[in-house]
């Protein structure tokens, strides 16, 4: 993929009137490099990794980058660290800045892998990209999820979509 290139999210099915039904064609396996790729960084507080304020502060940030008229549907993801099991960052991709919310940017190469299944394997899947960097001959930087729906939403459509996005370092 070119430089800041995300995988097309589609966004044609959306029944739910919340998250789109994501369409896991074209992220697995993608080799995605950002530099100084824009992005809005936001925090939410965690009890043991269980979000609790996640829906109040997704909801500000989305309102404020539509504001802003920085969604650019053909560069849409969210990528989701834990930093501690009290609190969360989340990186927002942007097409240009956002008042009212911390900008930053993103640069690095990573690779991506595509999971199915309940919120409560994300501690395998991030063993998982650990071991799919190690297997590509690198070693592994911060590992992001990109969780392409809400719990509902999840529900809803009957999978549980979840891109692992892993920092690549060539060893």
């Amino acid at each position: 993929m070119r430089i800041n290139e995300l995988p097309h999210y589609d966004m044609s099915i959306n029944t739910t009137g919340c998250c789109p039904k994501f369409n896991p064609e074209g992220w697995d396996g993608q080799d995605l490099h950002f530099r100084d790729k824009p992005m809005v960084r936001a925090v939410t507080m965690s009890a043991m990794h269980v979000p609790l304020n996640m829906g109040r502060v997704f909801s500000r940030v989305q309102g404020h980058i539509e504001d802003a008229g920085a969604f650019d549907s053909d560069d849409c993801i969210v990528l989701t660290r834990d930093t501690s099991p009290w609190a969360s960052e989340h990186y927002f991709s942007v097409g240009k800045p956002v008042e009212n919310e911390e900008m930053t940017t993103l640069s690095g190469d990573f690779v991506t892998k595509v999971f199915e299944g309940p919120y409560r394997e994300a501690r395998n899947w991030y063993r998982e990209m650990q071991e799919l960097i190690r297997k590509r001959g690198g070693t592994s930087g911060d590992i992001y999820f990109f969780y392409t729906t809400c719990p509902r939403c999840a529900k809803a459509y009957g999978k549980n979509y979840v891109v692992g996005v892993a920092e690549t370092y060539v060893a």
